[in-house]
């Protein structure tokens, strides 16, 4: 039986749509790995991924949209209403 794992890597931004396309077009650039839900919130400037795959798919996905997002979000002009450690967390 092939093996599947499931990750929901939460990012630190969740009002800006191009960012937001870049890390998960990132994540599905990634083999064996599917991104099942994408969901912001504006209040909390916060963007949830689900995302279902091999381990190595999803390891690799995750990777790719840390990435992208270390790039793309800026967490000194970051506010929001949840706490955050980092572009991503949880």
């Amino acid at each position: 039986m092939q093996q599947i794992v499931e990750c929901v890597p939460n990012f630190s931004n969740g009002r800006n749509p191009e960012v937001i396309n870049a890390i998960v077009a990132a994540m599905r650039s990634a083999n064996e790995v599917q991104v099942v839900n994408v969901s912001t919130d504006l209040d909390h400037n916060r963007t949830v991924v689900t995302m279902v795959g091999s381990p190595a798919g999803v390891e690799e996905a995750a990777f790719r949209g840390i990435a992208t997002a270390k790039e793309l979000i800026n967490m000194d002009e970051h506010s929001g209403e949840h706490p955050r450690i980092g572009a991503t967390d949880v």
